[in-house]
């Protein structure tokens, strides 16, 4: 299994990122690790309530005029190498 998968989601105000991590306790850890981009606003440790899915995701906000693709790619490559350092 992955230790992590992000997802492009819609919201009715901006786009987010949502990241499940596989081990959610290392939500805060990712978090703090994820801080350290500049594109991005705000990051939030949320409920899931999905079905079939962990019960939290931490949800990520860009700031204005970052690429929500762009920052998608760049936070798989950062998590890439975060999880191959552990």
């Amino acid at each position: 299994m992955l230790p992590f998968r992000t997802e492009i989601r819609n919201s009715p105000t901006q786009q987010t990122i949502k990241v499940f991590l596989s081990d959610e306790s290392l939500d805060n850890n990712v978090k703090h690790y994820l801080e350290s981009f500049n594109e991005i606003e705000l990051i939030e440790i949320r409920k899931s309530v999905e079905r079939n899915r962990v019960s939290e995701n931490i949800t990520i906000f860009r700031k204005d005029g970052v690429d929500i693709n762009s920052l998608q790619t760049r936070i798989n490559e950062g998590l890439n190498r975060y999880f191959s350092s552990k």
